[in-house]
């Protein structure tokens, strides 16, 4: 069986992530099995749209949108969607470059016709050259990153993550694109789990789909200083748990919280467990980061009570858009 051809998504919306952008766009263009294109989609900034437009203009496989939906990721995402060619849609954050057989890797998953999304690793660049001492890997989430706790290998998962990941272009037919409103929005709160929402919406609407994860396709992701603090920490943490309540409102809270009970009961005990254990053996920072957990879990679920009792006040609800393909010739 042929691997299908990849269209890359690259969604971005400032001008101060300029040279971090054209990292990304530079390790697409590295690939060992090339892309077919690079969609650059820009969330309302006709400053940045333009400036990419000029930078971008003589290369032919790099294609320059504007956001065609409400302002934030998910519309940009369905406006890549929209105006890509290939029979798989890949998807890279801005601030993150791609090892050089990242979408080898997620070519060789669809070889079984079943798989409809494939994700892979993310690695964390800290901005201080080094991972905080508090800062447990079970909350690597947190900073965009893949945590303590996930299988390793290439597994069956609930849902793929969406900075480093890919989807069949018949996942969409299937299930519609993104829902707006879930995750971020600009400079507003740091929410997410938009991609959470979308593979459950799949796989209601496809049962026999299969979603991967392989650790083999690797991207590696600036973390800015600013998210190294306790802070932010607990910001993204609450911001989760809000999110949290938008999907569960979204596909009921059996699935939208399924793999975060084997989490909670399961991962983060052991996290603390192991921090106590370098407390007691007086290594730098366990104490910090079993104190982190207990404070991320309070927080996320504080966020979570609130976000549901908004979303009941509210009748919040999600549909799926229809993504229209523009750039597919089928």
């Amino acid at each position: 069986m042929s691997t299908p051809d990849i269209s890359v998504v690259i969604c971005v919306y400032t001008e101060d992530r300029w040279e971090d952008i054209l990292a990304a766009v530079s390790s697409v263009r590295a690939q060992s099995r090339p892309a077919l294109e690079t969609l650059l989609a820009v969330d309302h900034n006709q400053a940045l749209l333009d400036r990419l437009s000029r930078e971008y203009k003589e290369t032919q496989e790099v294609r320059v949108l504007a956001n065609a939906g409400p302002r934030g990721l998910s519309a940009g995402r369905n406006t890549g969607i929209a105006a890509s060619r290939g029979d798989v849609i890949a998807f890279l954050d801005d601030d993150a470059v791609a090892e050089r057989d990242w979408l080898l890797h997620f070519a060789e998953g669809y070889g079984d016709p079943r798989v409809m999304a494939v994700g892979g690793r993310t690695m964390p660049i800290w901005a201080s050259g080094r991972r905080p001492v508090w800062f447990p890997a079970e909350f690597d989430w947190v900073v965009g990153c893949t945590y303590k706790g996930l299988p390793a290998g290439r597994v069956r998962v609930r849902n793929v993550l969406g900075g480093n990941a890919s989807f069949r272009r018949t996942a969409f037919d299937a299930a519609g694109g993104f829902a707006t409103g879930i995750g971020r929005d600009g400079d507003k709160r740091p929410l997410g789990c938009e991609e959470t929402e979308l593979c459950i919406r799949l796989t209601r609407a496809r049962p026999d789909a299969v979603l991967l994860i392989d650790d083999r396709a690797v991207i590696h992701h600036r973390v800015p200083e600013v998210r190294e603090h306790f802070a932010y920490f607990r910001t993204r943490t609450y911001a989760e748990g809000l999110s949290k309540a938008l999907v569960a409102r979204s596909v009921g809270a059996g699935k939208g919280l399924e793999s975060e009970r084997r989490y909670t009961t399961r991962v983060l005990p052991a996290g603390i467990a192991r921090g106590l254990r370098d407390a007691l053996l007086a290594r730098p920072g366990g104490a910090g980061r079993a104190a982190a957990i207990v404070a991320g879990v309070a927080t996320a679920v504080g966020g979570y009570v609130v976000g549901s009792v908004r979303a009941r006040r509210s009748g919040a609800a999600f549909s799926a858009p229809v993504v229209r393909s523009e750039g597919a010739e089928r």
